[in-house]
């Protein structure tokens, strides 16, 4: 589908959300993905598509995807992402995939999101809160560094539970420190069983934690994973 960009607007460091306007209606589910196809010239050998997950939730009329951009040069698609201005076109895909809320509201979740992995999150809670469907929410959003950290007011606002997790803290950070692990995520969840467990952020960490989570007990109908392709580490 093709769809007109609307307007870029800076949520954290070197992370921009990008609002498109689509040329009709699109019925998705909170939390989907979608590929987009942004011609430019020249493109690196990584080409003129990419996978997104929309950041934006269906209760909003405009579509989103959430990214950060590399202190360098960056690829030639993230540069021509950035160099957009309102009015110009590109395509869309239409949203994909099963990283979406379970369908029995009385589940709690466990919804973890490291680095851009949040993207998928703010799309549910945003939905939810849209909706004004209370679920039982906690949210552990891990990243490198706490000027990285993104929608936490719609966290906040939506009034679920929310552990931060910052690698590198600097003096003014207050919340949890250290690395991401399937340990570490089962000790903030209080070693709950009975929760769902969404994990969202680099392939090998998706995989590690799928793999890990079952070891430590979780029951693997209790886990949901979805991943960003071309990120090792957030």
């Amino acid at each position: 589908m093709n769809v007109t960009f609307d307007h870029a607007e800076p949520i954290a460091t070197d992370i921009t959300t990008f609002w498109f306007k689509p040329e009709r209606r699109v019925r998705y589910d909170a939390g989907q993905f979608t590929e987009i196809h942004l011609q430019h010239t020249p493109a690196d050998e990584r080409g003129i598509r990419r996978w997104f997950t929309l950041s934006s939730s269906p209760t909003e009329p405009l579509l989103a995807i959430t990214t950060k951009f590399a202190r360098n040069d960056g690829s030639s698609f993230k540069r021509a992402l950035r160099a957009l201005q309102p009015g110009e076109q590109l395509k869309l895909a239409d949203p994909l995939g099963d990283f979406v809320l379970p369908k029995d509201p009385s589940i709690p979740l466990v919804l973890i999101g490291a680095g851009a992995g949040i993207t998928p999150i703010r799309s549910m809670v945003k939905y939810l809160a849209d909706k004004h469907e209370q679920r039982t929410v906690h949210v552990i959003y891990a990243v490198s560094r706490p000027d990285e950290l993104a929608f936490l007011p719609l966290f906040k606002q939506y009034g679920l539970k929310l552990t931060t997790l910052v690698k590198n803290p600097d003096a003014a950070y207050t919340g949890e420190t250290g690395p991401l692990t399937p340990e570490r995520i089962l000790q903030l969840a209080g070693n709950d069983s009975a929760s769902y467990y969404y994990f969202s952020g680099p392939e090998p960490m998706a995989e590690h934690f799928y793999k890990q989570m079952q070891a430590l007990g979780i029951d693997e109908t209790h886990l949901v994973t979805d991943y960003f392709p071309g990120y090792t580490t957030f």
